[in-house]
């Protein structure tokens, strides 16, 4: 009996505030479908370009492949920033590459490590007004 190779494939995922995405990286010819569209019809173009910068630092390599990625949460700058940091590590994690992990890391943080940060609970006092806001009120 023959066994049948299973092709290679890689999972990860991105995180930006409250947006989340979750990439599958297989081989192919370069093609990105986010939400099952397709990536030229993604937003504008200024975030088109940021979700190409892991593409364009890693050169030929991520023409051998394609990107599938689903995003959720969040608003547009934030999925744009998900998408971009689960295909930088899908990139990373689908070559075992150390010189192009350290690139990326070189570049912007960002692509492969999460930002932490997240928005302040409001408080009591005034709470649509944001989280420490308070009456204004005169010295004399």
């Amino acid at each position: 009996m023959v066994r049948k190779e299973k092709p290679k494939v890689a999972f990860t995922i991105g995180r930006r505030k409250i947006a989340v995405a979750r990439a599958r990286v297989v081989p192919g010819t370069g093609k990105i479908l986010i939400n099952s569209k397709p990536f030229e019809i993604w937003g504008n173009e200024f975030l088109r370009m940021r979700i190409k910068e892991p593409l364009v630092l890693s050169e030929d390599l991520a023409n051998k492949l394609n990107f599938y990625v689903n995003v959720s949460s969040g608003g547009l700058t934030g999925q744009t920033e998900a998408i971009r940091m689960a295909i930088a590590r899908g990139i990373v994690e689908f070559f075992k590459d150390k010189k192009l992990m350290e690139k990326f890391l070189a570049y912007d943080r960002n692509m492969i490590v999460v930002d932490f940060r997240r928005t302040e609970p409001h408080k009591p006092s005034r709470s649509k007004a944001g989280p420490r806001r308070h009456k204004q009120r005169s010295k004399r």
